[in-house]
């Protein structure tokens, strides 16, 4: 039994660890950046691009794309008696499509930059002369009788 007990302690020690991290931290700011950031791209997407599409395909309504699928098994009646359609909605998936492609541009264009900062930091430190190597106490002490001597 005391074993258990053991494992259990070490493993909500281990999750205490794991959950007080920075990382997760880190990782959970990124998760509600990510949230908010596609809300902001499907806003884009919707209220800007699509306008300019719209533009070039004659004002079509994306969201109004859509196949009607055949029923295989009978027409299905709504509560108001009104037959039920089933339909694949190909213009949001479009819509989707356009939204994906905007947000991976961004993501590539933001991990391209960071990776620029990143080797334009390395250049600095590399262009950095390294300090030169401190003298041993030997050389130190060395040094000194020779200049004693050399007052003499």
């Amino acid at each position: 039994m005391a074993k258990k007990e053991k494992k259990k302690s070490g493993f909500i020690k281990e999750f205490k660890e794991f959950a007080i991290k920075g990382n997760m931290f880190d990782m959970a700011i990124g998760v509600i950046i990510g949230g908010v950031f596609k809300d902001l791209v499907t806003s884009f997407t919707d209220n800007i691009i699509m306008p300019i599409v719209n533009i070039f395909t004659g004002s079509i309504d994306f969201s109004a794309w859509k196949i009607q699928l055949p029923s295989l098994f009978g027409e299905k009646l709504n509560e108001a008696g009104e037959v039920v359609h089933n339909y694949l909605n190909v213009g949001n998936f479009i819509s989707s499509i356009i939204s994906f492609l905007i947000l991976a541009f961004v993501i590539f264009m933001m991990v391209k930059g960071m990776n620029k900062l990143r080797e334009m930091g390395k250049k600095e430190e590399e262009a950095a002369p390294p300090e030169p190597p401190k003298p041993s106490n030997e050389e130190i002490l060395l040094t000194e009788i020779r200049d004693l001597l050399k007052k003499k």
